[in-house]
């Protein structure tokens, strides 16, 4: 809203009319009287009671030192709510008001929600040096108070992603001589970092140094976080030496920061030198940093450094958390360390903590690449009874395991079962299913060239397989093959080769049934029902 609106708004809100002033005088002194008295029930029950509401009006009830501040707060929600009532909408004076009487029954998080009523409606926006006039204007104007009113404002504009505004406060509040608190900025900070607005991040810091507002570490340590997550290590410490020489030591967070971001480059010369400077300092490490520690070693195969490390910490006193855990279950998971990661798994849950999606997913992975199909589905279920559900990946790695033990039915099923949960098959799941059956396609023709004879059942896992996945000519050969050399299938195989796909193409179940023999038409009486309740057969 620009200035001179506003203006002319403020100008119509008290009237010239000493009659009219009389009036509404005594509309407010009634309300007020209700309101005290009997609550918000008579203007329920009776709106007409509001029908001569206007600003005014409104503003006198509302800076009413009789009526408690509860009183109005509950008297501009009901206005709030029920607009149709009156006319006249709730105005950006009423809002100030109210946050006036707030502010002095110390109702701070009511204050601050008619802030966020402020600040998100574009009819009622405006500068704040206008929101402080109005509040001298109702006689708030008390430094103190003007200082914590600018301080939250500054605080709500940061919350709603409105940075220019925020920093437009910042300058309003230095420019007035009004104390600026540290935690109002750190808020601005954070929401800056979290909207990857890192270079905003880092000038309004500087500003914050130029300014003389105290600095902390936490303060210091999120603009570094936000310069090394975008690479720009080195900046992140030439901020951190310039802000240790104004007597701020960095803590374990900031050391933790740069010894993260060195990792990610994989620069060791800068992870072991962030390491000596901890030591130096006397800056004990933590949980974080033994976490990043160990994945570190766990990556680069070093899984006894790994161990050391681990040892280390429990020896230290430091409560290793789930994330630690899971870190260096998954690496012997990797490296094939089954029964060290199962040792793991059980000192966990001994010591009440509860394994996550990702520390089942690890024993799985590990589970399946060993082969051990039966120990993998012992874990799922576990999983499951404990109300984790199964993500893509960790279906993918069943299947896995399960095309490369051979059983591509049971990884066709369970593609089946991830899509009934809503899950898509991605392009691992796909390579995962067209590289089990090409395997058993190869075994199954190798049993040919080395003389093994092949069963009914043999036909019938390649013949499921094909059909499930789609590619019913092939799984029409293999049958025609199986009937040339005198196996006598039993009525799945027909159904498997027939029935694919029926309720999506009925026009291949008349040329299946022929195609599929004497046989084939025996189980037609079993079929007929299924294919009657085809949409594309309904009359």
């Amino acid at each position: 809203m620009s200035i001179a609106k506003l203006l002319k708004t403020f100008n119509k809100v008290i009237p010239s009319n000493p009659t009219l002033i009389s009036n509404q005088e005594i509309i407010a002194e009634n309300l007020a009287k209700t309101l005290v008295s009997s609550g918000l029930k008579p203007l329920q029950a009776t709106p007409s009671l509001l029908s001569n509401l206007d600003s005014h009006i409104i503003h006198l009830v509302l800076s009413n030192p009789h009526v408690p501040p509860r009183s109005c707060l509950s008297f501009f929600n009901f206005l709030q709510k029920n607009q149709s009532l009156t006319p006249q909408k709730l105005d950006l004076r009423a809002h100030i008001t109210l946050v006036c009487r707030l502010h002095g029954a110390r109702k701070f998080a009511e204050m601050k929600n008619i802030l966020n009523c402020i600040v998100a409606d574009d009819n009622l926006r405006c500068p704040v040096s206008i929101i402080v006039s109005l509040v001298e204007e109702d006689g708030f104007n008390e430094p103190k108070f003007v200082g914590k009113l600018c301080d939250m404002l500054m605080r709500v504009y940061s919350d709603n992603r409105m940075f220019e505004e925020a920093v437009g406060v910042f300058d309003y509040m230095e420019k007035n001589g009004f104390e600026i608190e540290e935690r109002s900025c750190f808020v601005l900070l954070l929401a800056l970092k979290r909207c990857d607005r890192v270079e905003l991040c880092f000038e309004f810091f500087r500003r914050m140094v130029e300014s003389g507002v105290e600095i902390t570490v936490y303060a210091m340590t999120s603009v570094i976080d936000g310069l090394c997550r975008r690479g720009e290590v080195e900046r992140g410490r030439e901020l951190m030496a310039e802000i240790v020489g104004r007597g701020i030591k960095p803590n374990v967070i900031t050391y933790n920061t740069f010894v993260n971001a060195y990792v990610e480059r994989k620069d060791f010369g800068g992870v072991n030198e962030m390491l000596s400077m901890m030591e130096r300092d006397q800056v004990a490490y933590n949980v974080a940093t033994y976490t990043i520690l160990i994945e570190l070693y766990s990556s680069c195969g070093k899984i006894e450094e790994a161990e050391r490390l681990f040892e280390e910490m429990c020896k230290k006193g430091i409560k290793a958390d789930v994330h630690v855990y899971t870190s260096i279950i998954s690496w012997n998971c990797r490296l094939g360390n089954m029964k060290r990661a199962f040792v793991l798994f059980d000192e966990l849950t001994e010591r009440d903590l509860v394994p996550n999606v990702h520390t089942y997913g690890a024993l799985i992975n590990g589970s399946c690449k060993a082969g051990q199909m039966e120990a993998a589905e012992i874990l799922v279920n576990e999983m499951q009874s404990k109300g984790l559900d199964l993500n893509q990946v960790v279906f993918n790695t069943l299947m896995d395991g399960y095309c490369k033990r051979g059983m591509i039915n049971e990884a066709l099923r369970l593609k089946g079962v991830m899509e009934n949960k809503g899950l898509e098959a991605d392009t691992f799941t796909y390579n995962i299913i067209a590289g089990g059956l090409y395997m058993a396609l190869k075994l199954f023709d190798e049993m040919s060239w080395k003389g093994l004879v092949r069963t009914v059942v043999t036909y019938t896992a390649m013949i499921s397989g094909l059909s499930k996945e789609g590619r019913s000519d092939e799984a029409f050969r293999l049958y025609d093959e199986m009937m040339k050399s005198g196996l006598t299938p039993d009525d799945r195989v027909p159904l498997l080769v027939i029935n694919y796909d029926l309720p999506n193409n009925p026009e291949l179940y008349i040329r299946r049934i022929g195609r599929s023999g004497p046989q084939g038409r025996k189980v037609v009486a079993i079929t007929w029902p299924k294919l009657m309740k085809s949409e594309s057969y309904k009359t």
